[in-house]
């Protein structure tokens, strides 16, 4: 199994893609890695990685490209550009059969752009959807999509979503029939938009290997009972990214508190194993990595702001999707579900 790495994403460059690859491969023998970036900054960190890491040097690859798609940078004026990039041939040697998975932190709008030019998409898909897994209550993790591919969708869009969703949740987190909502301002059958309702309709009659739960809200993410929650990209982006904020705000005010006073100081000690364990249990490194689902290749996209031991999740992420034919499996499910 052979991953292709577009080193130069994402808020910490190189050494935290490279490293984070080298951690991937440390835990799974059956791991290889193509490193596409310039190479003298490849070589510097090939050559600073640590005793622990170097084991893996002769499963990591090294291709040579200089070109950077800028973080900022607009898909439409990224896919005109005639200069090669670090991301466009990561995609590449996955389209060339040459890599079985691709791995970026680097600009998401870049990434699906290139990733439909580069890759393809999966027959019947009009619209690959951005999905990403968050902590619950429950045993397992939920699985949102979409996060920002689609601001504007059909509902028949929707439709397809939930079942691109439900099969990774099948294949990937072995969830025998997995339990998808809609989200919505509410539960009630009056609630939501038109789209909305004719998407629940849409879901409601179709014949699938799911079990549709109806509507649900916000809350219900992190409840455990539900698997897929499905959206268009403007809600799951907002959706998200507000997450992620308040679960950073949560952990710096409990920290506060904790440090406030010789009692409190006390308390985090006496409690520091059940403290821990939470910590582990929701740290948002765990979830790092969302598929770009709909592609007819396997394409993870690693959080911008993660670092090694994050990127090291998006690449296990990756493989896990390609060794389990994801896309593939897809086109199969997929099929006749729309073609409009």
């Amino acid at each position: 199994m052979r991953i292709a790495i577009d080193t130069m994403g994402g808020d910490f460059g190189p050494r935290a893609t490279l490293r984070g690859t080298a951690s991937a491969l440390l835990r799974d023998s059956q791991l290889s890695a193509i490193l596409v970036g310039p190479q003298h900054l490849l070589d510097a960190e090939l050559d600073s990685l640590p005793a622990s890491l170097s084991r893996v040097r002769d499963r990591l690859q090294t291709l040579a490209v200089d070109g950077i798609v800028a973080s900022d940078a607009r898909p439409s004026r990224v896919l005109r550009s005639r200069e090669p990039s670090s991301m466009s041939r990561a995609l590449g040697l996955v389209a060339k059969g040459q890599a079985d998975a691709c791995v970026s932190a680097g600009n998401t709008g870049a990434l699906m752009a290139l990733g439909m030019r580069e890759v393809g998409r999966v027959k019947g898909v009009e619209r690959p959807a951005i999905c990403a897994a968050v902590p619950t209550r429950g045993a397992r993790a939920c699985s949102l999509l979409d996060l920002g591919a689609n601001v504007d969708v059909a509902p028949h869009h929707l439709l397809a979503f939930a079942r691109m969703g439900a099969m990774r949740s099948r294949l990937i987190d072995a969830v025998a029939r997995p339990r998808v909502g809609l989200l919505n301002v509410g539960v009630e059958s009056v609630k939501g938009t038109a789209q909305v309702q004719e998407a629940h309709a849409l879901l409601a009659g179709s014949e699938s290997d799911f079990d549709y739960l109806g509507f649900v809200e916000g809350g219900d993410l992190f409840s455990g009972k539900v698997d897929v929650v499905v959206c268009d990209g403007f809600v799951g982006n907002v959706v998200l990214k507000s997450s992620e904020g308040l679960a950073q705000m949560l952990s710096a005010q409990l920290g506060a508190t904790l440090a406030a006073s010789w009692r409190t100081r006390l308390m985090a000690w006496l409690a520091r194993p059940a403290l821990t364990r939470l910590s582990r249990e929701l740290d948002p490194v765990r979830y790092n990595g969302a598929s770009l689902l709909g592609l007819a290749s396997v394409v993870v996209k690693s959080h911008g702001g993660a670092a090694a031991e994050g990127f090291a999740f998006a690449v296990t992420r990756a493989a896990s999707e390609a060794r389990e034919q994801l896309p593939s499996r897809l086109a199969q499910a997929l099929e006749g579900t729309y073609s409009r």
